[in-house]
């Protein structure tokens, strides 16, 4: 029997019908119809000469406006609805149902991560997936735009990621889910701002621009309450402009950082925020930043690095994003010295466990005395390891597992060591989203800490196992950049 919230882990492409009716810009009204009736299709997407959907053609757009209107030799895009809603074949099957009830759409294309058409998702088919129970649930976490309705989203997490853990569904998978939810309130927030911005005569965005996170919003690994981690990447513009332009993304960020802030993603105690200059820049500036990190190499750079490269673009201009993932990773895997650097500065963060195979829990008397924090000595030195190898390897992957099935691929990693370090992050995600959920449920604050205590005999043996393949990964990785033995 499937889980009753299994919905929520579904994607778009596992749903979705094969390429749908398609045809070019300019193809005559009349063969488009042909095609439809001959295809017995209810629609046609119409695509631009890259394969990218620019609208799309239905039978009521036939009959409306062009039936006994117009000539049949009327190009097609003269009727089409356009811009036509897309949406990503991975992204989540529930959102793209909201989606479509919120415009009351029958069909919507689906597109690659270039843009490409690829399938097209039927309404019909994605509501056979639901029940009513799931319905009421993907209707709290995808409310209207407004403020009220983005903090009753991001309430509804808690019990959200309570049920998915309760249903045995992977720590990973969730944090995934949280993820994706954390960012498309960034979404909704920057299309409410922007649109509001225009209304208070601020006018339009004066260029492209891409807002990003970084962190564990970057490498889709939230857990229940993240802070902001935030950025804009800007187009290129004449330096003349730079007063009055840069004077529109300080209101936009601004007013993005108190609206998340308010909804519950908290502002960032070390400033990694589009509100700080040093994390809003051109796409020029972007690459001279980390030219200058790379070899300026001090102990504040080194940090910023280990925040910044793990971006993701959640709204605006992708391609941005990838060009600039693309730098990084080359002025890394091309930069030895830098990477040592790197590790010099990571080696601080070291596993929780000591001879014998004992667990090291905090002395300090702080409220979280005889436990564990188990993101500084758990998750972080195996992040942290997993970057510096994908950096060196010139891989772009972001996420923690993929860069694990990434450097397995390519023979960096074995087989063993893979399932190692994947069941240790699985195993520590759990205990870490576990402990979250009951510290809120019992009123405490949310932390990272977990106490041995609370943990079965298996799973402190498991821990301890995860402990020590993180512990000898660091150790070869030490060995690898620094060519010392021990």
């Amino acid at each position: 029997m499937e889980s009753r919230i299994a919905i929520f882990g579904k994607l778009v492409r596992d749903f979705m019908r094969d390429v749908p009716l398609a045809v070019p810009m300019a193809t005559a009204l009349g063969e488009a119809v042909e095609r439809m009736e001959s295809a017995n299709a209810s629609s046609a997407t119409v695509t631009d000469a890259e394969g990218c959907p620019v609208g799309i053609v239905t039978e009521q757009d036939i009959t409306r406006r062009a039936a006994f209107k117009l000539d049949a030799s009327t190009p097609v895009d003269a009727i089409m609805t356009a811009p036509v809603s897309i949406i990503l074949e991975d992204e989540y099957l529930y959102y793209a149902i909201a989606r479509m009830r919120r415009r009351n759409l029958r069909h919507m294309p689906v597109v690659d991560g270039e843009r490409r058409l690829c399938g097209m998702l039927n309404l019909h088919d994605a509501l056979a997936a639901v029940s009513e129970t799931q319905m009421r649930q993907i209707d709290i976490l995808t409310r209207d735009e407004s403020i009220d309705g983005l903090k009753l989203i991001k309430a509804a997490q808690v019990e959200l990621a309570d049920q998915l853990l309760g249903d045995n569904l992977p720590a990973t998978e969730i944090q995934a889910l949280l993820t994706h939810i954390n960012n498309d309130i960034y979404r909704r927030i920057v299309d409410l701002n922007i649109g509001n911005m225009d209304v208070d005569g601020f006018g339009a965005a004066p260029v492209g621009f891409s807002v990003i996170v970084m962190g564990s919003g970057g490498r889709g690994e939230n857990f229940l309450f993240p802070d902001q981690d935030n950025g804009f990447i800007l187009e290129d513009y004449p330096d003349e402009r730079h007063t009055e332009i840069d004077a529109w993304f300080i209101e936009l960020g601004e007013r993005m950082t108190r609206d998340l802030n308010e909804v519950g993603l908290p502002l960032c105690k070390g400033f990694v925020m589009a509100t700080n200059p040093l994390w809003r820049k051109t796409i020029s500036q972007w690459k001279e930043q980390v030219s200058l990190w790379s070899h300026k190499r001090n102990v504040t750079a080194l940090r910023l690095c280990d925040i910044f490269f793990d971006f993701r673009a959640v709204w605006g201009e992708a391609d941005m994003a990838r060009d600039l993932r693309g730098f990084v990773t080359k002025t890394a895997s091309t930069n030895p010295s830098f990477l040592l650097e790197m590790h010099a500065d990571d080696t601080e963060h070291q596993v929780a466990l000591g001879w014998f195979g004992r667990l090291l829990t905090d002395q300090e008397d702080n409220g979280h005395k005889g436990q564990m924090n188990l993101k500084h000595t758990g998750t972080l030195p195996l992040v942290e390891a997993m970057r510096l190898l994908v950096l060196r390897e010139g891989i772009e992957a972001i996420s923690t597992l993929e860069r694990m099935d990434a450097l397995m691929d390519k023979g960096v990693l074995n087989n063993d060591e893979h399932d190692y370090l994947a069941g240790a992050y699985r195993h520590i995600s759990h205990m870490l989203l576990r402990q979250q959920i009951a510290d809120f449920k019992s009123g405490r604050k949310v932390t990272n800490f977990v106490s041995p205590k609370t943990l079965s005999q298996r799973e402190r043996n498991m821990l301890v196992d995860g402990f020590k393949a993180i512990r000898a990964l660091r150790q070869r990785v030490h060995s690898e950049f620094t060519g010392e033995i021990f």
